[in-house]
């Protein structure tokens, strides 16, 4: 399957577990629900989390991280810039491979990742 397609299906699910995610943490209105979700899902997030994420990656998992962040046809949204984008784009790739590929314990620990990873960076702050 081309990067794109696994990209797309990639982001469906990442965005499923981060609002799964968010709504476990008590029930808030929409806004702060979205606002909330948005520092995990953002190209910058998912850039940052992949570029931290890529020594603990197999080498088969990188090649898919690789080839959708390398994948021609980005169009960066107004918000972000054409690296943070493929980067992103990787990252929501490597999510779509594992999805569809079943090894939803893997997929569980990278999402686990993420999450620890972007709320950490928030404590940072």
């Amino acid at each position: 399957m081309n990067a794109l397609a696994l990209a797309y299906i990639g982001d469906a699910v990442y965005e499923l577990a981060i609002r799964e995610h968010v709504l476990s943490q008590g029930n808030y209105r929409q806004q702060v629900l979205h606002n909330r979700s948005v520092a995990y899902v953002s190209a910058r997030a998912q850039a940052n989390i992949v570029k931290n994420l890529e020594p603990e990656l197999s080498e088969d998992e990188l090649a898919v991280v690789k080839r959708g962040r390398n994948t021609k046809g980005h169009a960066a949204p107004k918000n972000t810039d054409v690296v943070q984008y493929r980067y992103s784009t990787g990252f929501e790739a490597l999510i779509g491979h594992l999805y569809l590929n079943k090894d939803q314990e893997r997929l569980q620990e990278i999402i686990n990742f993420a999450i620890s990873y972007v709320e950490g960076e928030a404590r940072d702050e």
